[in-house]
């Protein structure tokens, strides 16, 4: 599933094609994903111009200028794809010509611009929504989310406040939307690693100083994979179709039996399952 990094540079790729411009026709080829999609949402997203186009954990937020917003998210397989965006300093040129309609995708929105985002879900584990854009926070996908992990309210501090006193493993509860937005398996295996904590430490059981440099090694990594266009495993793509590259960074994730990437480290990766999630690290370095 598209974590953090994944989902804002989508957000990143979609803002040429559709921030600021009209919806000139929502195509809708079914009338659902994971859920069913709200009520006449084509003709509620067609001819509405996009203000702003934002992220919220791992959802785009879409926001209309009739007072709504479209709440995206892309599950298992889900891809938001650009076709026909003119390129720019280039008269004339495209950056993809418009491609033949795919099996899978559901919802094509043309914009008045030219450009074509298109929502391909092989699994249909995606989902769609619309919700008054003065009540998002209150909508049920966003009202228990914790703060932004590259935002201000996240720091060492309210990270230690979060985990005091808490039993279950650090891995366990940095996955936990509640404490921290966004974060996802791959991420905060590596934000471990590069903090030289044990996936397997009890949450309210780490230092002030183990803390701070957790807090630290969490920016860094999401900042790297943004960066880099997140990381491509299986059905990932960013809005022009090209893949991530962060995948080639990893130092644990999916590493399980190669050497340790620190010098002078001779131990290797090994992997436990956690929550039923696979976890990755290395036994002499994170502790």
């Amino acid at each position: 599933m598209p974590e953090l990094p994944e989902v804002e540079t989508v957000r990143r790729g979609l803002v040429p094609a559709m921030e600021g411009v009209r919806i000139a026709r929502a195509e809708m080829r079914r009338a659902d994903l994971r859920w069913p999609f709200p009520p006449d949402m084509g003709a509620r997203l067609s001819g509405a111009r996009v203000l702003h186009l934002r992220r919220r954990s791992k959802y785009l937020l879409v926001d209309l200028d009739r007072g709504e917003s479209l709440i995206v998210h892309l599950g298992m397989s889900g891809r938001m794809v650009v076709s026909g965006l003119a390129a720019p300093h280039v008269p004339g040129q495209f950056h993809h010509d418009h491609p033949v309609v795919a099996k899978h995708d559901h919802v094509i929105l043309h914009m008045e611009n030219g450009a074509r985002v298109t929502f391909n879900d092989p699994r249909r584990f995606g989902a769609m929504d619309l919700c008054a854009t003065a009540g998002l926070a209150a909508h049920p996908l966003l009202a228990e989310i914790g703060p932004e992990p590259l935002g201000n309210e996240f720091d060492a501090a309210y990270l230690a406040s979060r985990l005091k006193g808490r039993r279950t493993p650090i891995k366990v509860a940095l996955l936990d939307q509640r404490i921290v937005a966004g974060l996802g398996n791959i991420y905060v295996c590596e934000a471990l690693f590069r903090a030289g904590i044990s996936p397997r430490r009890a949450a309210g059981r780490i230092g002030a100083a183990r803390i701070e440099a957790l807090t630290r090694a969490i920016r860094d990594t999401l900042s790297e994979a943004i960066e880099a266009g997140g990381s491509s495993l299986r059905d990932y793509r960013q809005a022009n179709g090209e893949l991530g590259y962060f995948q080639h960074a990893f130092r644990v994730y999916g590493r399980e039996g190669a050497p340790c990437v620190t010098p002078e480290c001779s131990a290797r990766v090994r992997r436990l399952v956690q929550s039923a999630r696979s976890t990755f690290y290395c036994p002499h370095c994170q502790r």
